[in-house]
C-alpha cells in the first residue's frame, strides 16, 4: 500500500495558488527541444569539424622575418573556443556568443579563402548548426515559461523571507580564484622564457649558416656556419629542409634558430587549460548569483505540486498536483535548506555524468549510506514559473511527524525530467531511471503458448560491430611490427574483446514454460523460474539472480547512455522489465517447451577461429 503525501499546511499555502496539473504538465512536457537540437549533435559535429580544422590547416612556416613564438591572441581564442565547446552544452546564450567570436577570429585570418578550405567551411557549417539548436534550445524554454505562467495564473507572491538571503554562486568563485592564479603564473613563466631568450640574443654572436642534415625522428637539424657545425632542436624540422640557409642566435656551445628562439609550448598548455577552467567556474559562479538575484526580485509565480527527494542522487523531483503516487517527474533540480548558511553549492555546470553540482554534506552523507526508508512525496508550493535553466524555490514539510516547513531554494537549474535531456533520477537502487510498475508492464503482453525470444537489437549489434573493429584493428597493429611487448597488451585484451563482441552481436534470452535459456558468447545456460530470483539492466547488462548461486549475466546489451540521449528507451531495459513481469507474473509466462533452435547458438569460438585467421593473414601479409 503506497504511503500518502506528507501534507502542507494550509496557512503555508498563499491564497489563490493553482494546482499543477497532469494535463497543463504534460503539455509543459511536450514543450522539449526537437531531437536534432541535443547538444550532443552540436557538440559532435563541432568537435569533428574543429578536430580536422587543427589537422588539416597551413601552419605557416617559422622564418626568421617571422619567428614562431607565443601567440597570445590565438591561445585567446583557443580558450574561447574551449569554453564555447561546454557552453553549448550548460550556457546557450554564452555557447552562441564565444562561437560568434571564434567565427569572426577564422574570417579575420584567412578572409574570403576560408570557403575554400573543406574542413574550415565544415566548421562553420557545424558552428551554423550548433547556433541552430541553441536558439531553438532557448526559444523552447521561453514557450515552457510561458506555460507555466499560464498555469500559475495572474496571482503572484513574495518569496518567502527565509529564502530572501539565502545566497548562491560562492563556492565557484574559490576554484575559479586558483586555476586563473595558475593561468596567470603560466603566463608569468611563458613571458619570462620570452624575456630570457632575449636577453641571451642581446649579447650573443648571431650567424647565418646552411642546414646540412635533417633528422625528422629526433627534431633536430644540422647547420654549419662559420666552419662550426651546430646540432639544433627544433619542433618543425620539414621547415628547414637540406641546402636551404638559416639565421642562428650563438651563445657559447649554445645554438638556437631565430625562426624557433624560444619553445613556451608547456607554459601556453598550462594557461589553456588554467583559464578554461578558471574561466567556467567563474561563469557559473556569476550565473548562479545572478540567478538567485533574479528569484528575489519581485513577486514570483506559484504552482501547488509534489515533491520527493531521490532517494539515491540527493535530486528534488517536482511531479503534477494530482500525482498523488509520484508515477511521472515532472522536473528536478538540487537544492538546500533556505537557511543553511554553512553549506554552499556548485553552479550546475561542472559536474559530470547527471549530478550537477554538489548538494550538501548532509545529503552526501544520505546517498553514500543509501539506508532507510524511502523519501516520502510531499505536498509543496513553487516559487518561481519553471523551465529548463530557470531558478526556483519550494516550501514543504519533510516528513510527517515534523510539523515544522522547511524552505528550499534550487542550487542548480531546474531541468525537465525527459530521457532527451537527462539519465533520471535513481528511484530503485542500481538504475538510474524509474523503474516501471509490473503491472504496466504486464499490460502489454499477452499470455501465449509460444515461447517468448528477446534477442540482441540494432544498437546492440551496432556496438558489437564496433567492437569488432576495434578487435581486428588491434590484432593488426600488434602484429605489425612483429613480436613485441604489444603482444602481451592483445593476450590480455583480445579475450575480453572476442566475449563482448560475440555477446553484443548474438544474445538472446528465449522464455518458456520452465525458464530461461540464456544465450551468451560461449554457452547457452538454462535458468529455472523456480530459482530465479531477480531480472535487472545494470551498467549496460541484464542480471539474472538465482537462488544459492551467481547471477547470470548477460553484457553488453547496447549503450543504454547513448540510447537515452538520442531519445529512445534502451532496448537491454525493455527485455529486462518485460522478463521480470514473467517472474512475478507467472500467468503470462509460455506454456511451450522452447526447442533447440529457438535456445540460440554461442559464436564465440567462431569469432576465435575467425580471429585466428584474421590474424595469421595479418603474418603473411605484413
Amino acid at each position: 500500500m503506497s504511503r500518502r503525501p506528507v501534507p502542507l499546511p494550509a496557512e503555508h499555502i498563499p491564497p489563490g495558488t493553482p494546482a499543477w496539473r497532469t494535463a497543463d504538465v504534460l503539455r509543459w512536457l511536450d514543450a522539449v527541444p526537437a531531437r536534432w537540437a541535443h547538444p550532443l549533435f552540436a557538440l559532435l559535429a563541432l568537435a569533428v569539424s574543429v578536430a580536422w580544422e587543427v589537422t588539416a590547416a597551413p601552419v605557416p612556416a617559422c622564418t626568421s622575418a617571422e619567428p614562431c613564438g607565443s601567440d597570445w591572441t590565438g591561445l585567446a581564442v583557443a580558450v574561447v573556443l574551449v569554453l564555447s565547446l561546454y557552453w553549448v552544452w550548460r550556457q546557450p546564450r554564452l555557447a552562441i556568443g564565444g562561437l560568434a567570436v571564434t567565427v569572426v577570429a577564422l574570417a579575420v585570418e584567412d578572409g574570403v579563402t576560408v570557403f575554400a578550405r573543406p574542413s574550415a567551411l565544415a566548421y562553420l557549417v557545424a558552428t551554423g548548426f550548433a547556433v541552430s539548436g541553441l536558439v531553438h534550445r532557448l526559444a523552447v524554454a521561453g514557450r515552457q515559461r510561458a506555460l507555466a505562467l499560464e498555469a500559475a495564473g495572474p496571482a503572484a507572491q513574495p518569496l518567502p523571507e527565509a529564502a530572501r538571503t539565502f545566497r548562491r554562486g560562492r563556492l565557484s568563485f574559490v576554484p575559479a580564484a586558483v586555476f586563473l592564479a595558475v593561468a596567470g603564473f603560466g603566463v608569468w613563466q611563458a613571458l619570462g622564457v620570452a624575456d630570457a631568450y632575449e636577453r641571451r640574443a642581446a649579447g650573443a654572436a648571431h650567424l647565418s649558416g646552411e642546414v646540412t642534415a635533417v633528422d625528422e625522428g629526433e627534431g633536430v637539424v644540422t647547420v654549419t656556419a662559420e666552419g662550426r657545425v651546430h646540432r639544433i632542436g627544433t619542433a618543425f624540422p620539414e621547415d628547414f629542409p637540406v641546402d636551404s640557409r638559416v639565421d642562428l642566435v650563438v651563445d657559447g656551445d649554445q645554438a638556437v634558430l631565430v625562426a624557433e628562439p624560444y619553445d613556451a609550448f608547456g607554459w601556453e598548455v598550462l594557461v589553456l587549460a588554467g583559464s578554461v577552467t578558471g574561466l567556467a567556474f567563474l561563469v557559473n559562479g556569476v550565473v548562479g548569483r545572478l540567478g538567485a538575484r533574479r528569484l528575489r526580485r519581485g513577486p514570483l509565480p506559484v504552482l501547488h505540486v509534489m515533491v520527493r527527494e531521490g532517494e539515491e542522487d540527493g535530486r528534488t523531483w517536482v511531479f503534477a498536483a494530482d500525482d498523488t503516487e509520484g508515477r511521472r517527474p515532472v522536473l528536478w533540480f538540487h537544492s538546500l535548506y533556505a537557511d543553511d548558511d554553512g553549506a554552499e553549492e556548485d553552479e550546475d555546470d561542472l559536474g559530470t555524468g547527471d549530478d550537477d553540482g554538489d548538494f550538501g554534506l548532509d545529503k552526501v552523507a544520505q546517498v553514500l549510506r543509501g539506508d532507510g526508508p524511502a523519501p516520502p512525496l510531499r505536498e509543496a508550493v513553487l516559487y518561481g514559473a519553471p523551465y529548463t535553466g530557470a531558478e526556483v524555490a519550494f516550501v514543504a514539510r519533510d516528513d510527517e511527524d515534523d510539523p515544522e516547513v522547511a524552505v528550499e531554494c534550487s542550487v542548480t537549474s531546474v531541468k525537465p525530467a525527459v530521457p532527451l535531456w537527462n539519465t533520471g533520477g535513481r528511484q530503485a537502487r542500481g538504475r538510474k531511471h524509474p523503474r516501471r510498475p509490473v503491472e504496466e508492464i504486464a499490460a502489454g503482453l499477452t499470455p501465449s503458448a509460444e515461447p517468448r525470444v528477446w534477442r540482441a537489437h540494432g544498437f546492440s549489434r551496432g556496438l558489437g560491430a564496433g567492437l569488432l573493429v576495434v578487435q581486428g584493428g588491434g590484432v593488426w597493429a600488434a602484429l605489425e611490427d612483429g613480436p613485441s611487448w604489444h603482444w602481451l597488451m592483445l593476450a590480455v585484451a583480445l579475450p575480453w574483446l572476442v566475449t563482448s563482441v560475440a555477446t553484443a552481436t548474438t544474445w538472446r534470452i528465449t522464455a518458456d514454460r520452465d525458464g530461461l535459456w540464456v544465450l551468451t558468447a560461449w554457452r547457452v545456460r538454462r535458468v529455472p523460474w523456480d530459482v530465479t530470483l531477480s531480472v535487472t539492466h545494470r551498467e549496460d547488462g541484464i542480471d539474472i539472480g538465482r537462488a544459492e548461486d551467481d547471477a547470470v549475466r548477460v553484457s553488453p546489451t547496447g549503450w543504454a547512455w547513448l540510447e537515452r540521449r538520442l531519445g529512445r528507451e534502451p532496448g537491454a531495459e525493455r527485455v529486462a522489465d518485460e522478463l521480470r513481469a514473467l517472474l512475478l507474473r507467472p500467468d503470462l509466462r509460455p506454456t511451450d517447451e522452447a526447442l533447440s533452435d529457438r535456445q540460440g547458438m554461442p559464436v564465440g569460438p567462431l569469432l576465435v577461429a575467425l580471429t585466428v585467421l584474421w590474424g595469421a593473414a595479418a603474418l603473411l601479409l605484413l
